[in-house]
């Protein structure tokens, strides 16, 4: 039986701190001020806070100075109702509460048990050098219980950094336990629980590290009727980290494809997976501090604002695009997406992370993801299909492709037409390919990329997508045949110098596919046509 729950039945045990600790009582004469450590977030990175109280005489109150924010300044009336409910009285003085360095903002409610604990320690509820070690972090409910806070992750990973412990909820203590089997971990459910640990008459364990089970029924490519071509690009975007764009009718398979796409996706490396789940902590996105080595996959509707894709808002979270970090950013009708909010993609696909730029912090998340978009060809959706004609004309394929920017359609690598599926796949198809063959050759081509990248010094990039261009043109020496129909469709095209690297990227991944060293003009070849089929749609925007 937990501490709390005989403190419940037993009303000695919640008469005051003073009988937990044996007569201990709060000084009576001057002032005292007692110091604990909590983190505040920038981003993923936890920036180390002074909580700093002061118990003294004067008008009665409590006071949070600091730069809190509106969570910060309600703290005061959380603490005192917890400590209150916990038997501890607070003395008719004033209470100073200065989170120090006193210019960077403070948000988020994580702040009410680091103040309540300085706060108990300026009485002597609990011996002050008992707090030292520990980095504090934690929201207080009214009983005096201690609810879950997202950060828990980043915040332990913070506190190994600077030598020290982590004293978290019970219910953030399995995701704190990641950050290392040598990090002291105190995961206590209330404020008596805590305060008895220090005492020494209950131990509170080392919460252990959570997984979250992985899926039991993915999507499988097996379930696609025909779209053979589809598959094959789809194969190529996974294994090379692509970004794709599938244009077709609706009820082609566009979204059935995408949402296959995890299944052939090989799991995170153990540094990936740490990055993905820090950025889910920040989000409190973490159910039960479980972590997985799946890679995110996000699908955000097409009213997403900016703020929501991108990052931002008052309090600067990260947006879908870092939510999918190492993973998948799926935007289904790709072109109903307001243009401002497309268009502000556009660095996070080049370089890796959202900045958000305020007028007094600047805070970055990252954001290596994938994208993968899905758009009918015309807003009725059937201009080019056989037998079918568009209200608009040729105008309205103009005008909605139009809505996606040519700059934007430059960091596509691979846009592929999805016609719709034939009534003799639909009737009698043939037998498919499931996800597990694929992820297989997937998982062969990503680890021959990596161990060239780890040859060459590059230990940081893992895909041919995220290589750069002098990178890119070292590990890509293509035939004579290749070079000569890399030039000739380069001129004819007039591939930008972007597209031109895109190609070589392609060309690259499937060289690998195939076990390949050198890149031949078969791979070239199929690049380009990848490539074409963008730069018309790039020419009617």
């Amino acid at each position: 039986m937990q501490l709390w729950e005989a403190a419940s039945s037993l009303p000695v045990m919640r008469t005051s701190f003073a009988s937990t600790f044996g007569g201990m009582r709060p000084p009576q004469g001057a002032f005292m001020v007692a110091r604990v450590s909590t983190v505040a977030f920038q981003g993923i990175d936890g920036v180390p806070v002074d909580v700093q109280v002061m118990v003294a005489p004067g008008k009665v109150g409590m006071q949070i100075v600091g730069l809190p924010d509106k969570a910060v300044a309600e703290s005061r009336e959380r603490v005192q109702a917890a400590l209150h409910a916990s038997g501890l009285s607070l003395p008719a003085k004033r209470v100073t509460v200065n989170l120090a360095p006193a210019d960077l903002p403070k948000e988020g409610s994580h702040f009410d048990l680091p103040i309540a604990l300085g706060l108990m320690a300026a009485l002597g509820a609990i011996p002050a050098d008992a707090l030292e070690g520990y980095v504090v972090i934690g929201e207080l409910n009214l009983d005096g219980t201690i609810a879950a806070i997202a950060g828990a992750l980043p915040a332990a990973i913070g506190a190994n950094a600077l030598g020290k412990g982590l004293i978290c909820p019970a219910d953030s203590g399995a995701e704190a336990a990641w950050a290392g089997s040598e990090l002291d971990i105190l995961a206590p459910r209330s404020l008596i629980a805590l305060a008895n640990h220090f005492r020494g008459t209950q131990v509170l364990s080392r919460p252990e590290p959570a997984i979250r089970a992985a899926p039991a029924n993915l999507p499988d490519l097996a379930d696609i009727k025909g779209q053979e071509s589809a598959k094959r690009a789809l194969e190529v975007a996974a294994a090379g980290g692509h970004n794709l764009l599938m244009v077709g009718p609706p009820g082609s398979g566009k979204s059935m494809l995408a949402a296959r796409l995890p299944s052939i996706l090989p799991p995170l490396a153990p540094a990936e997976l740490l990055e993905v789940s820090m950025i889910h902590s920040i989000a409190g996105q973490l159910a039960g501090g479980r972590l997985s080595d799946r890679r995110p996959y996000r699908a955000p509707h097409h009213s997403a604002t900016m703020a929501a894709l991108v990052g931002g808002g008052f309090r600067a979270r990260p947006g879908e695009a870092s939510l999918a970090h190492h993973g998948v950013l799926f935007l289904d009708e790709f072109p109903e997406f307001s243009p401002q909010v497309l268009d502000a993609l556009r660095q996070p696909l080049e370089t890796g992370e959202c900045v958000i730029a305020r007028a007094n912090h600047r805070v970055s998340y990252p954001a290596a993801i994938q994208l993968v978009a899905a758009m009918n060809p015309c807003r009725c959706g059937m201009a080019g299909e056989p037998g079918q004609t568009c209200a608009r004309g040729p105008r309205c394929m103009a005008d909605y492709q139009s809505r996606i920017s040519a700059p934007l359609m430059d960091r596509i690598d691979i846009r592929i037409d999805v016609p719709a599926v034939s009534a003799s796949d639909l009737i009698r198809p043939m037998a498919a390919e499931a996800s597990a063959a694929v992820a297989a050759r997937v998982a062969r081509a990503r680890e021959a990329q990596r161990d060239r990248f780890l040859a060459l010094g590059h230990s940081g990039i893992s895909t041919n997508a995220r290589a750069s261009t002098a990178l890119i043109e070292r590990i890509v020496e293509p035939d004579p045949g290749g070079l000569q129909l890399l030039r000739d469709a380069a001129e004819k095209m007039r591939f930008s110098a972007r597209g031109y690297h895109r190609v070589l990227k392609v060309a690259r991944t499937l060289a690998d596919l195939d076990g390949k060293d050198i890149v031949g003009r078969i791979h070239l070849a199929e690049a380009i046509s990848y490539r074409i089929a963008g730069e018309r749609l790039a020419a009617a925007a």
